[in-house]
């Protein structure tokens, strides 16, 4: 199957911004911190509706969350880390009819269970139209063998994981595309005279991925507009800066040899208030709390995740905090580490908090006007199609 090649409709007004800007949605128990420092975030739909409504107005290029199959207990701890979660394409189906403006990514792990390339295309070609373009999905191929256990699935190689998402994804986009009924012969799914309507607003969804391999890279240059990725470092901003200029380069020159531009976003956890001492203090108060079984949980699971890079070189303190980098600080530090990113070859910054709503608002009000100043937003172009 060809290389995706065009832009996609809706990505347009996001590409134009200098630096992408997007909302990791706590729809999962706990959100991305293992404490039990007091605050709002709740995995709920209500709570998320009111993040996504607000970071829509606040002019975010997109929003998404985890999709997880974990078991009674979660990653353990007095919170039971992460055992309950709402299910993101479900919540983007949601979250499509309330919204007008942002991206709405779905989460799929695309191997798992009996899902088929025809149903998603028709599924999503249907959210799509719901959402009226905004629709994408965030490729995963599933990292942890007991979520394939609960699919009654082995554990496949790492290597032919990518190869089984790209036979899903080429005949999920040839049902999209054809005026005319499927029939292939492709081994794990075969399609007979299948169709799909409606097709997609834009002709075909967003698409993401993440990953840190050549394996993950080259996914990206075939089929996605956005990659996810993470710091080589650790957590630590300093280290993470120094690392993350070749690791783009070497992204960029993949990419670039399939002719194409695929922008990156990286995931920071964001403390911020009116000074630094007030930021540490904050983010000292959340190391306190911690949840020790929680991240010990968590970590022991890192441990059978051998090919990931995700939490390479992150201390218990950030496995505490959450977030890939950990940016903590006042608002022009804040802007001062974007403005760092940037440099160091990341096109954007998908954001998390441990206190998603008054962070957020908090973010909007101090820090996205100096974003204004700094030259890496432009201001929100006017809606034309605003809903009554």
């Amino acid at each position: 199957m060809p290389t995706i090649s065009s832009p996609h409709g809706a990505l347009d007004a996001v590409l134009r911004q200098p630096m992408l800007l997007g909302l990791f949605l706590p729809i999962q128990s706990g959100g991305w911190s293992r404490s039990t420092a007091p605050r709002s975030t709740d995995w709920r739909f209500d709570y998320n509706k009111r993040l996504a409504l607000k970071a829509e107005a606040l002019g975010f290029d997109l929003c998404f969350g985890v999709a997880g199959w974990i078991g009674k207990g979660g990653y353990g701890g007095v919170t039971r880390y992460a055992e309950t979660s709402l299910d993101p394409f479900v919540t983007a189906a949601a979250l499509a009819a309330v919204t007008r403006r942002i991206l709405l990514l779905s989460t799929i792990h695309v191997l798992y269970g009996p899902l088929h390339p025809l149903h998603l295309a028709k599924f999503g070609a249907t959210l799509d139209h719901i959402s009226g373009g905004r629709w994408g999905v965030n490729v995963v191929n599933g990292q942890f063998a007991w979520e394939r256990a609960m699919f009654g699935q082995e554990e496949t190689p790492h290597a032919e994981r990518y190869a089984e998402a790209a036979t899903f994804l080429d005949l999920m986009l040839l049902l999209m595309r054809s005026e005319e009924n499927v029939t292939v012969k492709s081994g794990r799914w075969d399609l007979r005279e299948a169709f799909v309507t409606p097709k997609p607003v834009h002709g075909r969804p967003i698409i993401v991925n993440a990953g840190a391999s050549r394996a993950a890279m080259a996914f990206a240059a075939r089929y996605s507009d956005i990659m996810f990725i993470t710091s080589p470092a650790g957590a630590e901003i300093e280290a993470a800066l120094a690392a993350l200029p070749a690791h783009t380069a070497e992204i960029r020159e993949v990419v670039g040899a399939a002719g194409r531009r695929v922008p990156t976003l990286i995931n920071p956890l964001v403390v911020c208030r009116e000074t630094e001492a007030e930021a540490r203090d904050a983010y000292d108060a959340i190391i306190a709390a911690e949840d020790a079984g929680a991240v010990d949980g968590l970590t022991g699971a890192m441990r059978d995740k051998k090919e990931s890079v995700a939490f390479k070189g992150h201390s218990r303190h950030d496995l505490i905090a959450g977030g890939n980098i950990r940016l903590v600080g006042s608002p022009e530090q804040i802007v001062d580490w974007f403005i760092r990113l940037k440099q160091a070859g990341c096109d954007g910054v998908q954001l998390s908090f441990f206190d998603f709503e008054p962070e957020l608002e908090f973010f909007g009000d101090r820090v996205l006007p100096l974003m204004e100043q700094a030259g890496l937003r432009l201001p929100l172009l006017p809606d034309p199609e605003a809903r009554a």
